[in-house]
This record gives C-alpha cells, structure tokens and sequence, in this order.
C-alpha cells in the first residue's frame, strides 16, 4: 500500500465553519514543474521525489486532489489602502490542507492561480508565471535573509494562456505558511456582528499560535488581549526587519498582515535600492500610502483594526476593553524601536549600547539620502552602503567613498562611527565577522528579478533558477556572482510593480 504523500490534519475546515466555501481547483490541461524547493520539501517531511516531478504538478496545479486534502475558500475581510471590504476571500487561492513536519508542528499548503471560487469578484482566479516566480524569488530571499515569510514549495505551469495587458503563460504557486489567518480574516466575523463566530476564531488561532494563552480552550477578556499583544509584537519585529533591508511591501492592506508574524502576499513587493523614505514600486499606490517610510505607522495602524475586531471579547466594559486594547496598540512604537535599534546597531558591528546610537544610525542613512541642493548626486545604495561598512574597521572612509562620490558627505558620520567604535571593543574581525552575517551582499535586484521573471515568461529557467540559488544564500560572497552585487544600471529607469492579478 502506498503511504499518503501528506500527513493532512484539517483543522480550519473542521473547526471554521463559516469561514470558507469548499472549493476545488480548476484543473490545468498540461501541468508542468517549473521549480520545485526541494530544501523546503525536506524540512516539511515530504516525499520530493514523487513530488518534484508529473505527480506533483498535477497535485499543486490543483488538478489532482491528494488523499486527505479538503480545498477550500478562505473567507476574509480587509481595509485596502484605508477602505474598508466587507467581503473579500481567495479569489483566486484554495487551501489545500494542512500538514504536519516530522516535528508535529502545522503548516498551511496553499494554492494561488488555481481558478475562480466565489469570492472572485469577476476575476478569472487564474495567475502568470512572471508575478507566481515573482513570489517564489522573494519569498527564499526574505528566507534566506532570516525574515519571517510565507513561502513557495512549487511553482507549476498550466498549459494554459492567461490574458492581461497581454496574454501571459499561466501558472499557480503552491505556497507554505505556518497560517493564513489575516488580520481581515478577524474583521469579517467583527463587521457581521458574529461574536459567536468570533469567540470561536479566536479559540482557534490561540490555539494554533499561542496556545499558552488559553490552556483551556476558553476565550477569556485576558486571552483576548494576550492575542493583540501577541500580534503586535510580532508585525513590529517583521516591519522592522523589512526595514533594516529596505524591503517594501508594496499592498499593507489589514487582508495582507498575518496572524503569524509572516511576510505575505508578494505581489507589488520589491527592495530598495537609493535610500528614499518615499520610495514607492507599487503601481496602485498613487499617493504613496505603502512607501517605505511609512511601513511602520501603517502596520500600527492595520493593528488599530485588529483591536476593534477584538473588542467584543474584552469584556462587558467597553471603556475599559479600548483603553487596554488602545495601550496594547501604542506599545507597539517602543517594539518597533527596539527590534529596529537592535538591528541597526548589529549592521553597524555595535555589540553594546550607547545613548546616542539611534543618532550614529541616522546620521549615515541622512548622508545615503539624496543631498539637497546637490544635482548630479544620488541616493547612496542601502545594501551596497551596509555591506561596505563591513570593510570600515580596516579601510576607513575609503571603504564608503564608491557609494556616496567621494568622503565629503560621510565624513560626520566616519568620524563619530570611529570614536563609537573604538568604546565598543569588539576585535576588528571579529566585528567584520559578525557585521557579513547581518548585511546582505545579495538581494533580488529589481534589474536581475525583471530579467529572470522575462526570461522565464518566454520558457527559459536558467536565469530564474540562478537567481534563487544566489539570494538564498544572501549572506556569503562568492566568486563570479558581482553583478547580483550590483544596483541597476542608469538605463534601467523608474521601477514599478504590479499586483499579477
């Protein structure tokens, strides 16, 4: 007999009615793999073999259904850029089921472009290949950096054509994640005025995420809010993480924020590369609500929403329910800055803490910013600056010079990093050591993403597969790789992203 290619356990489908459509995919008239992880596969306990090939094309195609699997709908709310849906859901998504790691813990498995369900809106619920490799990419590099992150086990083409602006090779992605319960996931129960429903949400996620919270199952005001401080201090860990990066999201709608603490949704995502708090790649994001200066604020604010949907399970005192939800919700700005000091100090090799830390930090990323007054001078590279710094202890200035033209707009910041290096007293290499393992030499460039995402649009794999392999090592530099190193050339021009939908 042959054994199960996964160890499904359907706790959502089981214990979340109400909360999805059953849903199968629809199926694909040629699947085909077009990158399987097989890293992933392995810590997941699954048979790669079997999976890696025509079996498991079908399979994550949402063409074949595996023993075990329930696919549904996820049904959720959400604020898209500050306006409120009452109803939004996978339009174009099915959970697959969950499964189990050697370990016992719980993974989603998760199908995106896998065809309509009814939460589509009028959209067609398929995918392309560029924007389901675009996912791919980003999520093994957000892996590799060590940030929290839903991620690709597959990506499988169709066989079938997709029409956009053009008419696109089609493909679905088969994503993990530890859950996709959403913020909004939250807010559908709350706008329907369904605490029961609510109550049984929230058992739910406790449950599966904090399940010290409520060792009895039950919901009391204090789980409640034990669950809110949970979540805020896990999005202001995330935001700062994508922060100390330069990693813009691009769509922060509260339907786009985990439970979990997992970056999600990859779609107009990208990294940035001249240091610009107003960097925007998004195409939708008009007036730049989603920049990457304003990541931080607009997580606290989608947590505002969070603890209104909350709320009903606080207690029968509902002024004494906002103000604890509200202190809950204003913590997280010290989180913030605590998670994003501490970075910053270990990009800068600073293994104490001074006072005047946060102003050493900013005082480099003032001189990265584009000078004013200044024409023909540009934003200095966030990655390229950090990981130069690395070489600081033995180069000095010298080290900054190729990224900012010349000493002259680094020269405060060279001065008082030396003074605040040598309090610190950390052996020079061992602090260029420690510096390389927290400043990526390799990110996905936009430039070397495009490229890849192109190439593989038009059947060739090779760039998109070297890509993977590079950004998922981030941290090592090696021989013949310089020009993932390297930001874009001039020509490639102003960078926008699209949603893939």
């Amino acid at each position: 007999m042959t054994e199960p290619l996964f160890r499904f356990d359907n706790s959502y489908a089981r214990d979340l009615e109400g909360l999805y459509i059953v849903q199968a995919g629809a199926p694909a008239p040629a699947p085909r793999m077009l990158k399987f992880n097989e890293q992933l596969a392995r810590e997941l306990g699954l048979d790669s073999a079997r999976l890696s090939g025509e079996e498991g094309a079908r399979i994550f195609s949402g063409t074949a259904l595996p023993e075990g699997a329930s696919p549904l709908a996820q049904a959720y709310a959400g604020h898209q850029f500050g306006g409120f849906s009452p109803q939004l859901g996978d339009g174009r998504a099915l959970l697959l089921g969950e499964i189990l790691d050697p370990d016992g813990k719980r993974f989603d498995i998760h199908l995106k472009g896998s065809g309509r369900t009814p939460f589509s809106r009028g959209g067609d619920g398929k995918a392309a290949v560029g924007p389901v490799l675009r996912e791919y990419v980003i999520g093994e590099a957000m892996h590799g950096l060590g940030i929290p992150t839903t991620r690709a086990l597959a990506a499988v083409a169709t066989g079938e054509p997709v029409l956009r602006d053009s008419v696109l090779p089609g493909a679905v992605l088969a994503r993990v994640a530890s859950s996709h319960i959403r913020v909004g996931t939250f807010q559908f129960f709350a706008a329907r005025g369904d605490t029961a429903r609510l109550t049984k949400l929230a058992a739910y996620t406790i449950a599966r995420h904090d399940p010290g919270l409520a060792p009895d199952g039950k919901v009391t005001p204090e789980a409640a809010l034990g669950l809110l401080d949970r979540v805020v201090r896990r999005q202001a860990f995330l935001v700062a993480q994508w922060m100390l990066v330069g990693f813009i999201h691009g769509v922060m709608n509260t339907d786009n924020m985990t439970i979990s603490g997992e970056t999600i949704d990859y779609g107009p995502c990208a990294f940035m590369e001249g240091y610009d708090l107003r960097t925007v790649f998004s195409s939708i994001d008009t007036h730049g609500r989603y920049a990457y200066g304003n990541q931080p604020a607009i997580a606290q604010w989608n947590l505002a929403r969070l603890a209104e949907a909350l709320l009903p399970l606080m207690g029968d005192d509902e002024d004494e329910a906002i103000e604890k939800a509200g202190a809950c919700v204003n913590g997280y700005a010290g989180h913030f800055q605590t998670a994003w000091l501490n970075g910053a100090r270990a990009k800068l090799g600073l293994a104490s803490c001074e006072e005047g830390d946060e102003d050493l930090v900013k005082s480099l990323l003032s001189a990265m910013s584009t000078p004013q007054g200044a024409p023909g001078q540009h934003a200095a590279d966030f990655t390229g600056t950090f990981r130069a710094l690395c070489r600081f202890g033995e180069e000095g200035e010298a080290a900054l010079a190729p990224l900012f033209g010349g000493t002259e707009r680094i020269a405060d910041f060279a001065q008082a990093y030396t003074a605040r290096l040598a309090r610190d007293g950390m052996a020079p290499a061992q602090r260029r050591a420690a510096m390389e393992a927290v400043n990526p030499i390799y990110i996905p460039r936009n430039h070397k993403v495009e490229e890849a995402l192109s190439a593989a649009t038009n059947g060739d794999l090779e760039p998109f597969g070297k890509l993977v392999e590079v950004v998922s090592l981030p941290f090592t530099e090696r021989p013949g790789l310089e020009s993932y190193a390297e930001p874009a050339p001039s020509t490639f021009g102003p960078y926008r992203t699209f949603c893939g939908t």
